[in-house]
């Protein structure tokens, strides 16, 4: 067999070898399947975001959600702070029940390493791709300050009394 002959047949079982591999993967091979933009392209997302409040804030004007481009407050800046933003992310999310070890851990995420000067207000942003254009809003799930945490309301834990009373 030449030079030529053997080429052809290395070149076509790499050919054979990946085609099997993406059949049985949905078309998906290894190398694109790690990254969201191949493998989910299309397909809703949802990510957090954080903004920094004025100081004399307490409550949440509105819990509604509100287009990407009128958020309000200041961005607040998770990674020069030493906060993780993949982590703030899995919080809001992956949590459908907020428990409060789940308020809590979410809670010192900012609170660990430095006091609260201003409010924060975490919020969910979902994203959809919609014919031809993209849709992103934005939806509080919290406001943490120096001292409390408020809620959303539709996602506060419900109270489930126990059968011995308590």
């Amino acid at each position: 067999m030449n030079l030529y002959q053997r080429s052809i047949r290395i070149i076509g079982g790499v050919f054979v070898v990946y085609a099997l591999l993406v059949a049985t993967h949905l078309g998906e091979f290894w190398p694109f399947s790690i990254y969201p933009m191949f493998s989910q392209a299309g397909n809703p997302w949802t990510r957090a975001v954080v903004r920094e409040m004025p100081a004399d804030m307490e409550r949440v004007s509105s819990w509604d959600a509100v287009p990407f481009q009128d958020l309000p407050g200041a961005a607040y800046p998770l990674t020069p702070r030493g906060i993780n933003t993949n982590d703030v992310a899995n919080y809001v999310s992956k949590a459908e029940t907020w428990t409060p070890q789940r308020q809590r851990g979410l809670r010192s995420l900012f609170t660990k390493s430095q006091d609260l000067d201003r409010p924060l207000l975490v919020m969910r942003v979902r994203g959809a791709l919609n014919s031809d254009s993209v849709s992103v809003h934005a939806t509080p799930v919290m406001l943490v300050t120096r001292d409390t945490l408020d809620l959303h309301p539709d996602l506060a834990p419900s109270t489930v009394a126990t059968s011995d009373g308590s």
